[in-house]
């Protein structure tokens, strides 16, 4: 389900809004309806949508219409045309009382430079949203307090931001958006502010942050590699026009015009390229409950394979069973298979990026299993794909000669072997 829905959503500044309006709907190009009117288009008939628990990542250059897109998805910037759906509310025909409630109920906003209260504390900073809402003083310095913890504050509480780093308080500014409990959280440049090191930590925590409380977040920036780290999905911006939409990996692999091709050209695709995009799948399983080695050796023989996975109850992955070892048991007339003839192997989840797969490699002549989200097999991982993708000159997902040599040097006692394929 989506939490919001955009719909042919337009944005302009300027005196002679409904002559730039008609002239948009003409197809007059942006230069075009700056020199007749004065008027600039800063949001260009936008339309995506975003579901519950998404990072939507809003990326381009200075001038792009990023920060404007946003600032209309809370009405800071009100739209010339088109709706904006928090659920199944457009905010854009609501009333005043009622888009307070909205903001107040649903959305938080972090800003780039932090916007805290210098002459409150901490705590007191976190807490004052809740302030708003007239929740009393020990429920929203209980809150206060979790979310403090929550982000590596705990104990600062009684700190005043002059007193904390950059980093430090733009957690705060986090900590102050999750106290309220909001459905979405709205970024707008975050992290820009910050030195790299810190940067690359707050994404980090963000992510974190993430997983445990499943926000819906908008987040917007002009770095790349920032917007692949952290976006399940990437709009990429270009006067006012969302010009493509996609995950990072479709982005990477399928840039949608030239100017998607030179914004993303210089990206280290190895690095977001996921163990879902090269893994083979897998066709078949033995359960080890139900499955004995005649069972196995029939849908080996039949695939061709010299492996397949084995899986426990609710398909939970085991290890590998060998063909040979299948047809050795069936040989010796055992009834069952047993975790002992099984194979031990590395696994990588599906959507973990494959560079992070090379050092599980070592030592192992069987190929990675690939897992999904429930610890269930999906497919196997070979390690001559990750340097084939690594290695050749034509590929578009080349990613680098250090991270090539430094794969193929670290894996130089596995890969003598010749690699068991199913």
């Amino acid at each position: 389900m989506a939490v919001i829905s955009v719909k042919d959503l337009s944005l302009i500044y300027g005196a002679n809004k409904k002559q730039a309006a008609t002239l948009l709907e003409q197809g007059a190009s942006k230069e075009e309806i700056l020199e007749k009117t004065k008027a600039v288009i800063a949001v260009n008939r936008a339309n995506f949508e975003i579901k519950q628990g998404e990072i939507f990542v809003v990326i381009g250059l200075s001038g792009s219409g990023k920060s404007s897109l946003l600032r209309c998805l809370n009405m800071l910037n009100i739209p010339t045309k088109g709706s904006v759906f928090i659920d199944d509310i457009d905010i854009t025909k609501v009333s005043k009382k009622e888009l307070i409630n909205i903001r107040r109920e649903k959305i938080g906003m972090v800003f780039q430079h932090f916007a805290l209260l210098p002459h409150k504390t901490i705590l007191d900073n976190v807490a004052f949203g809740l302030e708003i809402k007239k929740v009393s003083q020990a429920e929203r310095q209980k809150r206060a307090m979790e979310v403090l913890e929550m982000v590596g504050l705990a104990g600062y509480e009684d700190s005043y931001p002059s007193q904390l780093s950059g980093g430090m308080q733009q957690r705060v500014g986090i900590a102050r958006a999750l106290a309220n409990d909001s459905e979405i959280l709205l970024m707008d440049e975050s992290f820009s502010a910050l030195d790299p090191l810190i940067r690359t930590q707050m994404q980090d925590e963000l992510i974190e942050i993430q997983e445990k409380l499943k926000k819906t977040i908008v987040f917007i920036t002009h770095d790349l590699d920032e917007a692949l780290k952290l976006g399940d999905t990437i709009a990429i911006m270009k006067d006012g026009v969302i010009v493509q939409q996609d995950n990072a990996e479709n982005i990477l692999l399928n840039p949608a015009n030239e100017y998607v091709r030179s914004f993303v050209n210089d990206v280290d695709s190895t690095k977001v390229i996921t163990a879902s995009r090269l893994m083979k799948k897998f066709t078949e399983r033995i359960h080890i409950e139900k499955d004995g080695p005649a069972t196995a050796v029939r849908r080996m023989e039949r695939e061709s394979h010299h492996f397949l996975p084995v899986v426990s109850r609710g398909n939970i992955f085991m290890g590998y069973l060998r063909i040979n070892t299948a047809r050795r048991l069936l040989r010796d007339n055992a009834e069952k298979i047993t975790v002992e003839d099984l194979i031990e192997i590395p696994t990588i989840n599906q959507n973990t990026p494959v560079l992070e797969s090379l050092s599980d490699f070592a030592g192992h002549t069987y190929p990675l299993a690939v897992l999904d989200d429930r610890m269930r097999p999906v497919g196997f991982l070979r390690y001559t794909k990750v340097v084939e993708m690594m290695s050749d000159d034509d590929n578009p997902l080349d990613g680098g000669k250090m991270e090539r040599k430094k794969a193929e040097s670290g894996h130089e006692n596995s890969t003598q072997n010749q690699e068991v394929g199913a």
